[in-house]
């Protein structure tokens, strides 16, 4: 079996434009926009900038049938050559980024919508989300989350690396029960096979980086779509923001879709960022981002009333509509990037806490840690339905050790860090080594071609299955064909 560490750089290279040539009525990239698609924002982190930069595919791929996929899959299988599967790029880890060379198998243009039916979707995995939202929404549907990055990340995309989004205050994670109801993956074989995956096996290729299955299409659960009233609240005390935030997400009357608080000094950064945002936030305040269905207003209004704060921004659906422009676009990630834009020595990390103790947990981390770590949550709901919040904490990067002594800090006061700083499955979101991940990709990727050098388990697969043949452990009931 091949493994990452025994790709030979130039029989990779000059297999790839063998493979470009023989499927020569694909459209292949092989110029400057190469080391562009080789790239995602990994240089979020400081640490994983210096590792990856450097990193270039030998050739992007982008196909726009499941039959120039098949062959383009067929070609490298029979070569040995790497495949990293990639969507829009707005993955923040080096996901979509080739440690080998290979080929970049681009499926932003394998983009269409399926179906949609009674509150069920069905596209291709290169669709991006807005696009689909654009679709469904005169069905009455819309996605259930979305990242910040809606406009061009695709769905495979949040499939492939995403955790969860706007909407998740509703509806948990990407990976909550119900929300993910089956994918269609490809095998990387010299005659590749598609196979349809249901829940909850499906959900063995999620968040794995495309390691271990070129996920085709994907069959979801969608949300009913309401007119969203954006709206900008603002609170002089980080206690009542966080106490507004709290009670907003926690409302069960309010239909909501967002809940974001960013905490002093983001504020004064994201104004300093962008124009856009002038007389929209008040300096020096702590604000709490809401999208809100517009009947809900009234319930906003009571709240924001009763915990001290006032309205510095509003537009209905409507309007946001017509501006083409929405508070989104400084939530999640988002937030990062802007704030980047003006201190160059802002990293950050990600956190969950824990629930019933979330709001305890961030005023207690707050305290400790003042203005090196910037506090920025997302409001959401657990996989088990509990409310919570997801920190993306700004950090003021001094060196790698400082940083994962921060991280350690969270952690030691209960609070989950999915570091971000990493780029192997395992040692991020995941943390251990999962064998029915490494199982499903002996099934999907015999050769181990896919992505290499970014699941850690897949140097473990021996061991693990001895593992599970002698009883050590046990692995899930896994498609067979």
């Amino acid at each position: 079996m091949t493994s990452a560490s025994t790709f030979d750089t130039t029989a990779v290279r000059e297999g790839t434009a063998a493979l470009a040539t023989e499927t020569a009525g694909i459209e292949w990239i092989t110029d400057s926009r190469v080391e562009r698609l080789s790239q995602d924002f990994y240089w979020f982190s400081p640490v994983l900038k210096r590792q990856l930069e450097h990193l270039r595919a030998d050739a992007v791929a982008r196909p726009r049938t499941e039959e120039e996929i098949v062959a383009v899959v067929a070609g490298c299988a029979r070569r040995g050559l790497p495949i990293t599967v990639r969507g829009s790029g707005t993955g923040n880890y080096g996901q979509c980024m080739p440690l080998h060379g290979g080929v970049i198998l681009d499926l932003s243009a394998y983009n269409r919508l399926l179906r949609v039916e009674g509150g069920v979707g069905r596209a291709q995995a290169g669709i991006r989300m807005i696009d689909f939202d654009k679709q469904a929404s005169p069905q009455g549907w819309e996605l259930r989350c979305v990242p910040s990055t809606f406009r061009s990340a695709t769905l495979g995309g949040l499939y492939g690396g995403g955790f969860g989004g706007v909407g998740s205050i509703n509806y948990g994670p990407l990976a909550s029960t119900g929300n993910v109801l089956g994918v269609r993956a490809l095998t990387i074989e010299p005659e590749p096979r598609a196979v349809e995956v249901r829940a909850p096996e499906a959900l063995l290729l999620h968040h794995v980086y495309g390691t271990n299955g070129i996920v085709l299409e994907l069959e979801v659960a969608l949300a009913p779509a309401h007119p969203w009233l954006e709206a900008i609240v603002c609170f002089d005390g980080f206690d009542a923001a966080i106490g507004f935030a709290d009670a907003l997400a926690s409302a069960p009357g309010l239909v909501k879709k967002s809940v974001t608080l960013l905490a002093a000094p983001i504020p004064d950064l994201l104004l300093a960022a962008t124009p856009l945002l002038k007389g929209a936030m008040t300096a020096g305040s702590h604000a709490v981002l809401v999208l809100v269905a517009e009947f809900a207003e009234a319930g906003l209004k009571q709240l924001v009333g009763e915990h001290g704060g006032a309205f510095t921004y509003r537009k209905t659906a409507a309007e946001v509509k017509a501006s083409n422009r929405t508070i989104v676009e400084y939530t999640w990630n988002h937030t990062t990037l802007h704030a980047m834009k003006v201190d160059k020595s802002l990293t950050y990390i990600q956190s969950g806490f824990q629930a019933g103790r979330h709001v305890e947990q961030a005023r207690a981390l707050r305290e400790r840690l003042g203005d090196e770590v910037l506090v920025h949550l997302e409001f959401i709901r657990t996989k088990e339905g509990a409310m919570n919040c997801s920190g993306l904490q700004l950090v003021r990067y001094r060196d790698d050790a400082r940083l994962d002594e921060i991280m350690q800090i969270h952690r030691d006061a209960g609070v989950y860090i999915a570091n971000p700083h990493v780029y192997r499955v395992e040692d991020g979101k995941q943390g251990q080594v999962n064998p029915d991940v490494v199982a499903t990709k002996m099934r999907f990727d015999p050769a181990g071609l896919l992505n290499p050098g970014k699941l850690r388990g897949w140097e473990l697969r021996e061991q693990l299955m001895a593992d599970a043949a002698a009883g050590r452990i046990s692995l899930a009931t896994l498609p067979r064909f």
